[in-house]
């Protein structure tokens, strides 16, 4: 982006970034420039197709320059804005968090889906493992105002990114955040009962794979919040193990996948110990997405 006698417009800026952005290979290339400038403005994202002939004046347009120039790098746009979106929620995201996606709003609407038809959830106790930023366990407590919810996260990072959320959103005194791997932090609580819903989106994409993830991902995202090990379901395996000892009598199990994984996923949980009823459930686009079952 030169310096130029003409005026950088709000439309000009989009226009060209859009380009940039498709040149260096970037989703969504248009999006990503709304994004961005929406963010340097200030303004909601609809608001730039009202003020197309707005000029672009400094400061504000040496800071969208520099956004610009890292996003070529292919530096996450959610981690150049701070914010991403889930499930009608805004989420504070930055390094050393996963940035939460769109399919994991899959695993979400089932379990409140779920929630809404079956008898004896009125009030579920909830359990949230590798709860990253928050998302999934945010996401519950607002739809469901009657749950108790319970978030564990090992990473330092990536829980200082979860206590905010909840603290921004109102949900703090509702969801109860612990540090630590797993099922381990649990003996912190002082009601030790069981929890009628486990949910989780542990990292799943398997060690060989994360060479060929796009750039945007495997150098700037969590390791740890992505690689599950040589299949991707390393941790899978000791969630089902342990989960059925904090399960409470036909409660259920939640746990996102990929969208290859469906049949080692459903021979795992068939083969696990107090644990029944396993089944695929799809995603939006028709995909193996989530592993849901129940205690046996």
């Amino acid at each position: 982006m030169t310096q130029e006698a003409a005026t950088w417009t709000v439309k000009r800026l989009l226009e060209w970034t859009s380009g940039y952005f498709g040149a260096r290979g970037l989703d969504a290339p248009r999006l990503s420039a709304e994004l961005l400038l929406a963010h340097v403005l200030e303004v909601p994202r609809i608001r730039l197709y009202t003020d197309f002939e707005r000029p672009v004046l400094e400061p504000a347009l040496s800071q969208f320059r520099e956004l610009v120039k890292r996003a070529g790098k292919h530096e996450p746009i959610a981690y150049l804005t701070g914010k991403a979106h889930f499930f009608s929620l805004e989420l504070e995201v930055g390094p050393g968090v996963l940035i939460p996606r769109p399919e994991t709003e899959t695993l979400v609407e089932n379990v409140l889906q779920f929630v809404r038809h079956a008898t004896g959830f009125e009030s579920p106790r909830v359990l949230d493992l590798c709860t990253g930023s928050g998302c999934i366990a945010a996401a519950i407590a607002q739809q469901l105002k009657t749950a108790v919810v319970v978030a564990v996260e090992l990473s330092d990072a990536a829980i200082a990114y979860a206590k905010r959320n909840f603290e921004k959103l109102g949900l703090a005194e509702r969801i109860t955040l612990l540090q630590g791997d797993l099922f381990e932090p649990l003996d912190q609580l002082v009601d030790r009962q069981p929890f009628d819903l486990i949910v989780s989106n542990p990292p799943y994409i398997a060690s060989a794979v994360i060479p060929t993830l796009d750039e945007n991902v495997r150098n700037y995202e969590p390791m740890e919040a992505l690689d599950g090990g040589e299949d991707g379901l390393d941790v899978h395996r000791r969630i089902l193990a342990a989960a059925p000892a904090h399960l409470s009598d036909n409660g259920r199990l939640f746990l996102e996948i990929a969208y290859d994984q469906g049949e080692t996923a459903l021979e795992l949980a068939r083969n696990a110990p107090g644990l029944t009823d396993a089944r695929i459930l799809k995603d939006f686009g028709g995909r193996d997405r989530v592993l849901a079952m129940r205690k046996a």
